[in-house]
C-alpha cells in the first residue's frame, strides 16, 4: 500500500514547487510592468533558487535585471556629468550588482556601455592618485595611502599606485609610547603603576585590524632608555626626548592629581534570627526561630582622583589629543566578632514570623543593614566570611580587582590603601586614552596637531 502512495506523494511535492515557481514568477512579471523592478527581481530570484531550471522565471530576472541596470545606467551618466567620483562610486555598485546577479540571469549592458564605464573609471583613478601624490608631498602619509588604495580599487594596478600605496603605508606607520606619569606629590610609583597599566592594556587592545597604522611600544623599548630619575616625573619636554630616542612617533604623557580620601565606619547593631529545626519526642520536626545579638562594623572609603594626559608627536612636538577626566572609587570592608553556630546560611536579618507580623521592623532592620553593609552584601555571606577567615584578614592588592568590579562584600581587617584604590579607579577604565589614539589611528600628525601652549611644560 505505501509504494503506491509514494509516487503520488512525490508528484504532489514537485507540482506544489512548480506551483510556487509559477506563483512568483507571475508576481515578478505584475511588479515590474508597474514599474518596481527591485521587487520584480527578487520576486523572480526566488522562483529560481525554488526551480533554477525555470525559463519563464529566468525571462522574469532578466527582464527586471536589465531594467535596474539601465535605469543604473541613466543615474551614472547624469552624475557623470557633475561629478565623476559619484558617478564611479555608483559604477562599482552596480558592478557588483551584475556579478552576484549572474547565477540567475545575463544582463546585457549595450554596445556603448564599455567603454563608458572605463572612462569613468579611469579619471576617478586618475584624480585618488594625483590626491594621493600631493598628500604624500605635503606630509600626510596616511591620507595618501587611503587615496592611493582608492585609485586602485577604481583601477586595479594603475600606474605605479603599489609601489607608491606601499612606501605611503611605511611612512604611515605610527608607533606610540606611554612613559611614566608624574603623581603630584602623591607617592611616585603611582604614576608609575598607572601609565604601565595603561600601556599594558593598550598592547593588547590597539592591535590589527581594530589599529592600521598604530603599534604600542612594549616595556622594554622605553624602559631601556630611562634613568632612575625620571621614575619621579617627566616634563612634557623629557617625554617627547625619551619617547623618540626609544623609536616612538607619539608619547601619551601625563599626570596624576591628588589623591582626595574619606574613611568612615559604620556599626550595625541588632537582634538576628536562627533559624533551629527542633524534633520532639515523637520524631516530629519543627522550624523555630531563635534571636541572636550582633555587631557588625563597617569601614568605608572613598577616593577620588583625577588624571591629565596628552598624546604628543614626537616630530613636532604638538598636542594631538588632551584630555582630563575623574575617577571615584569606595571600597567596604566588614568586620564581626560574632562566631556563627551551624550553617550560617540559616541566620536572617528577621525571621519569617516577624516579616509576616511585623514588616515595618522588616523594612527598618534590612534598610539599616544595607547602609552599613552594602546592597547586595547578605548576613549569610559575613557569617560565612567570619567563619572561614584566619589569621588578620589583611587585603593586597589581590582585592583590588573585586572592589573595582563593585563586588558586594570583600572580608578584610584593613582597608586598601587610598593609592591602591586610586590606582584601581584609574586602570580598570580608562576608555578615554584609548579612543583617542583609535581616533588618531588614520590620522596624519599635521592634520591632528594643535598649537602647543606657550609654557606647557613641566
Amino acid at each position: 500500500m505505501l509504494r503506491r502512495f509514494v509516487p503520488i506523494l512525490m508528484a504532489c511535492i514537485v507540482l506544489a514547487g512548480c506551483a510556487g515557481t509559477s506563483k512568483l514568477t507571475e508576481k515578478s512579471e505584475k511588479e515590474l510592468a508597474s514599474g518596481d523592478a527591485w521587487k520584480a527581481w527578487n520576486l523572480a530570484t526566488r522562483a529560481l533558487d525554488k526551480e533554477p531550471g525555470n525559463p519563464r522565471a529566468r525571462e522574469a530576472a532578466t527582464a527586471a535585471g536589465t531594467s535596474i541596470v539601465q535605469e543604473w545606467q541613466r543615474k551614472i551618466r547624469a552624475l557623470a556629468q557633475i561629478d565623476t567620483l559619484k558617478a564611479a562610486d555608483e559604477v562599482l555598485g552596480m558592478t557588483e550588482f551584475r556579478e552576484n546577479a549572474a547565477r540567475y540571469a545575463t544582463i546585457p549592458l549595450g554596445e556603448t556601455w564599455p567603454q563608458e564605464e572605463e572612462a569613468i573609471r579611469e579619471v576617478a583613478a586618475r584624480t585618488y592618485y594625483e590626491r594621493g601624490r600631493d598628500a604624500a608631498s605635503a606630509g600626510f602619509p596616511k591620507k595618501a595611502w587611503a587615496e592611493f588604495s582608492d585609485a586602485d580599487r577604481f583601477v586595479p594596478g594603475y600606474r605605479d599606485v603599489a609601489k607608491r600605496s606601499e612606501k605611503a603605508l611605511r611612512d604611515a606607520s605610527t608607533t606610540v609610547a606611554v612613559v611614566p606619569f608624574d603623581a603630584n606629590g602623591s607617592d611616585p610609583g603611582l604614576g608609575v603603576d598607572v601609565a604601565k597599566a595603561w600601556r599594558d592594556d593598550l598592547l593588547q587592545t590597539l592591535t590589527p585590524p581594530r589599529t592600521r597604522f598604530t603599534r604600542m611600544l612594549g616595556a622594554d623599548a622605553v624602559e631601556a632608555n630611562m634613568r632612575v630619575s625620571d621614575l619621579d616625573g617627566l616634563s612634557r619636554d623629557q617625554a617627547v626626548r625619551l619617547a623618540k630616542k626609544a623609536g616612538a612617533n607619539r608619547v601619551v604623557w601625563g599626570s596624576v592629581g591628588r589623591v582626595y580620601s574619606t574613611t568612615r565606619i559604620d556599626f550595625f547593631r541588632d537582634m538576628v534570627a536562627r533559624r533551629v529545626v527542633v524534633r520532639d519526642n515523637d520524631g516530629h520536626e519543627s522550624t523555630q526561630w531563635v534571636d541572636v545579638p550582633i555587631e557588625v562594623v563597617a569601614r568605608v572609603r572613598d577616593v577620588k582622583v583625577g588624571v591629565d594626559y596628552e598624546v604628543i608627536s614626537t616630530r613636532a612636538g604638538a598636542t594631538l589629543a588632551s584630555r582630563h577626566f575623574d575617577r571615584t572609587i569606595s571600597a567596604r570592608v566588614v568586620w564581626t566578632s560574632y562566631q556563627p553556630e551551624g550553617d550560617p546560611g540559616s541566620y536572617e536579618l528577621v525571621s519569617e514570623t516577624t516579616r509576616a507580623s511585623n514588616p515595618k521592623r522588616a523594612r527598618d532592620v534590612e534598610t539599616r543593614w544595607k547602609s552599613v553593609c552594602g546592597d547586595a552584601t547578605t548576613l549569610g555571606q559575613v557569617l560565612e566570611a567570619r567563619r572561614s577567615t584566619k589569621g588578620s584578614g589583611r587585603g593586597g592588592r589581590e582585592a583590588l580587582g573585586r572592589i573595582a568590579a563593585g563586588a558586594a562584600f570583600v572580608f578584610l581587617e584593613e582597608l586598601p590603601s587610598s593609592e591602591e584604590l586610586a590606582f584601581t579607579a584609574l586602570t580598570e577604565n580608562f576608555s578615554p586614552v584609548r579612543g583617542d589614539l583609535l581616533k588618531l589611528d588614520t590620522v596624519d600628525d599635521a592634520e591632528a596637531s594643535a598649537a602647543v601652549p606657550e609654557g606647557r611644560t613641566r
